[in-house]
């Protein structure tokens, strides 16, 4: 489960079993995740943040998609 990003209390990491799936990252911060896809940056589970955390989170991502999807190619070599 390699962490590919940190902010604030925010850890955002790739589980190693989830290669047959698109491009996405996983963001963490206390008792919350959720699943981001990375081609557009929709939520594709979301287990306890809050509407308005969702949005920052995304915004954060945004600005640093390219370095995601170089780190998702990276480990997963596709």
């Amino acid at each position: 489960m390699p962490t590919v990003l940190r902010w604030g209390p925010y850890r955002a990491f790739f589980y190693s079993n989830e290669r047959g799936e698109p491009p996405h990252v996983h963001v963490r911060a206390a008792d919350f995740e959720a699943k981001f896809w990375l081609h557009d940056l929709s939520v594709a589970v979301n287990a306890g943040f809050p509407a308005h955390e969702i949005g920052a989170i995304i915004r954060h991502l945004r600005s640093q998609r390219d370095v995601l999807e170089g780190k998702w190619h990276e480990h997963f070599g596709n």
